[in-house]
């Protein structure tokens, strides 16, 4: 069975299995803001990074089973007065190990379930045009807002279509 914690804050073996599902996703291709190879440091200088602005604006989810971390994602909420009623959701990242088994798909329902209580009515999210993701989204009822061509490298340096989604969200 998947557990999905919400996390308030990151222990220290949180953070060493964080940094190792970063390196995993990146060195298999992912395009979550990384260039390969990516080296434990800097994966887990990222993550010590998100452990200290968790808070009321940046929410990090955890799924795990038998105590492996098997997959994560972020909300950021907007903080701007016009923009409260907005979250990004950041970093859906599953293992390689783990794809499949409808992790993600469990992943995203938690953080669209946690912005609405939270108040959010609209999200948004980015991901490479061509990954799987980018087919993922609309299956669970995400809107293509548009391409932008050679908007970021994947990890292998190469620029890539970025394709933005939203979601409005209605009362569960």
């Amino acid at each position: 069975m998947i557990t999905l914690t919400h996390c308030a804050r990151l222990d220290n073996g949180q953070l060493d299995a964080l940094s190792l599902l970063l390196q995993d996703v990146v060195h298999g291709g992912a395009s979550v803001g990384f260039l390969a190879p990516l080296s434990r440091q800097d994966a887990m200088a990222y993550w010590q990074g998100v452990a200290g602005e968790l808070g009321p604006l940046l929410h990090c989810w955890l799924a795990e089973h038998d105590g492996q971390l098997l997959g994560t994602v972020q909300l950021s909420r907007c903080g701007k007065a016009n923009g409260r009623h907005r979250g990004e959701i950041q970093k859906l990242m599953v293992h390689s190990r783990a794809r499949g088994q409808g992790i993600a798909r469990l992943l995203m329902q938690e953080a669209e379930t946690a912005a609405w209580a939270a108040g959010c009515s609209t999200l948004v999210l980015d991901t490479d045009s061509e990954s799987v993701a980018a087919k993922l989204y609309p299956k669970l009822g995400w809107v293509h807002a548009g391409d932008i061509p050679d908007f970021a490298a994947s990890p292998d340096g190469r620029l890539h279509t970025t394709r933005y989604f939203y979601k409005l969200l209605a009362p569960r």
